[in-house]
């Protein structure tokens, strides 16, 4: 049953945190969740929009900022393949660039509608940090968000997640499988001078980049994929929050990439974990696939 304010959907989150009052668009809009470089990008942005529509009226992200969260020792160190033979615009003139490279590595339709938008590469900088912090960076995608409503189901043990949620996601399951995971790597390396000078505007002077990708890039392949219904119970405001703890206690970034449904976890996951590969970190610092059956 999908929550209503007036006529309009209200879009809920599965959160722990107090609400806050967080603006909205008018109308519906489409998912193009797919932000550029490589999948974990298009990934972070469904978690992004996920968090929109999940989210009542407002209820904040509560994860730490990186500035609160040590960096792993053995962070990797010159992800990415070598540059392509471009020459990339300063920063804040290399939206054209970016839109005729990303292109060139996937054509699939949900693509474009994100390339529309302006300052691609801060914009995906600001993902990437957000979600290797555990936080979802909702105030940076707010126009990005599935037509469809969230829905629960009433069953005689009490609210589901209504599965028929998942098929939002579909679409960009698809597009991040589109996606040529050696020709994200060249992308990545090529791009990355541009991505280190906005990570350094966000006050990061003396971390590599490399750090906070490989940080989101970990953190959501360690979601597990969660087969069987998923048990909710309301939480002050209009929220839910999941019954089982083990849920519960993932990052927001985690429990939204968590809510594309199993299928379509699998699906990104898969293109993560190879994208992953080719951008050089190794395999044995690499989260195996995991799967759960949620308790009630």
């Amino acid at each position: 049953m999908a929550e209503k304010e007036g006529d309009r959907p209200v879009d809920v989150d599965i959160m722990r945190t107090a609400p806050e009052e967080i603006p909205t668009e008018s109308g519906d809009h489409p998912a193009p969740v797919l932000t550029w470089v490589i999948a974990a990008a298009f990934v972070i942005g469904v978690a992004a929009v996920a968090y929109i529509e999940f989210r009542g009226p407002g209820q904040p992200a509560s994860a730490p900022t990186s500035r609160d969260r040590a960096l792993p020792p053995d962070a990797a160190a010159n992800l990415g393949s070598a540059a392509m033979p471009v020459v990339v615009p300063p920063l804040d003139q290399s939206d054209p660039v970016v839109r005729e490279l990303v292109r060139q590595l996937t054509s699939h339709p949900q693509v474009a509608a994100w390339l529309a938008t302006d300052g691609l590469v801060r914009n995906f900088t600001v993902v990437m940090v957000n979600t290797a912090d555990g936080a979802t960076p909702a105030r940076h995608l707010r126009a990005l968000r599935p037509a469809a409503a969230f829905s629960v189901d009433t069953t005689a043990n009490g609210l589901v997640l209504d599965p028929r949620s998942y098929r939002r996601y579909d679409g960009i399951a698809s597009a991040v499988a589109s996606v040529d995971a050696d020709g994200a790597a060249r992308l990545y390396g090529t791009l990355k001078p541009r991505i280190a000078e906005a990570y350094k505007d966000l006050g990061h002077p003396d971390t590599p980049v490399d750090q906070p990708l490989e940080r989101a890039l970990v953190a959501l392949l360690e979601t597990p994929v969660v087969e069987g219904p998923i048990h909710l119970h309301p939480v002050k405001g209009t929220g839910y929050a999941f019954d089982d703890p083990r849920l519960e206690s993932l990052t927001d970034a985690q429990k939204h990439l968590l809510r594309t449904g199993p299928d379509n976890m699998r699906a990104i996951q898969g293109s993560l974990r190879s994208i992953a590969l080719a951008l050089g970190i190794p395999a044995s610092k690499l989260p195996a696939a995991r799967t759960v059956v949620a308790t009630h």
